[in-house]
């Protein structure tokens, strides 16, 4: 009989791997998808961000977290995550994550947590950017620029491309713009849009800074090196969000990148920073 088990779609792939199983009171197990090279980073920080929000009482949002990429992550498997609880303050919560795979730390995350408080409030106006309906999508393009029509992935997050690399390896401008939107809708937990936000905030970032430098895909080899992220607010990935980036310098192959996270209203939902590898490959 022909198999009638239901496909499950990405986002269903990746909340999945957002169930943490607890194997103790600060210790936590993630499991990682199949695939092939490294496992993405972003997966790594929110697994870690939600390792440390299952510490946290739930009236206090994740708005800060910070974090280095230690070794590159492996598919196929599992992730122990270790919580250290830093500090319970009476407005912030401090928890510090390592994450090991195959008896090494592949990861650290120091993540802050804090309750609501009224209080002074301006953001910079959101960029202008044409709507996401009608831009090219940015695993089609990343085929085309491969000459791979099978490097096209199934993806949970859809990102829509405002600023696209030039193919012929043209120097660019190193700022870009997506949009980003998961391809269903999520649950209501809180916990599991903070995650979202955490794990699409390491997409689009080197490739900014490799625009400069006439490095599109297939002409550069990068990775990230640590990370930051800051939630202004309660956190929503519902709809489309509007990620811009800029990178100011990069030297040593090191290339930094400030990003910005917007939601439909306008609000400036998140800031990111990063720094990572930009290499010419041999």
């Amino acid at each position: 009989m022909p198999n009638t088990k239901p496909r499950r779609s990405p986002l269903d792939k990746l909340l999945r791997l957002f169930t943490l199983d607890p194997l103790d009171r600060d210790l936590f197990l993630a499991e990682t998808p199949k695939g092939e090279g490294r496992l993405f980073g972003g997966l790594v920080a929110a697994q870690s961000a939600l390792a440390a929000s299952a510490t946290v009482p739930a009236d206090r949002a994740l708005h800060s977290l910070h974090a280095y990429f230690l070794r590159p992550g492996r598919h196929d498997a599992p992730i122990r995550l270790l919580v250290d609880r830093i500090r319970d303050g009476r407005s912030f919560t401090t928890r510090r994550v390592v994450a090991h795979q195959a008896g090494e730390a592949i990861f650290n995350l120091d993540a802050s947590f804090c309750v609501h408080e009224p209080g002074v409030s301006h953001q910079d106006p959101k960029p202008a950017a044409p709507p996401p309906e009608g831009l090219p999508d940015w695993e089609d393009l990343r085929a085309e620029m491969l000459h791979d029509t099978r490097a096209k992935r199934r993806q949970a997050v859809e990102v829509r491309v405002c600023d696209p690399d030039d193919p012929s390896g043209a120097k660019q401008p190193p700022n870009k713009r997506v949009w980003l939107r998961t391809i269903e809708a999520l649950p209501d937990d809180p916990r599991i849009h903070e995650a979202m936000f955490v794990y699409a905030s390491d997409r689009t970032l080197l490739s900014t800074a490799s625009r400069p430098h006439g490095l599109p895909w297939g002409k550069r080899s990068v990775a990230s090196l640590d990370h930051a992220v800051w939630l202004h607010r309660r956190a929503r990935f519902d709809g489309w969000i509007l990620y811009a980036s800029h990178s100011p310098v990069a030297h040593d192959a090191r290339g930094l990148v400030y990003g910005a996270m917007y939601d439909a209203s306008g609000a400036r939902v998140a800031s990111v920073v990063q720094e990572g590898l930009v290499r010419v490959p041999r």
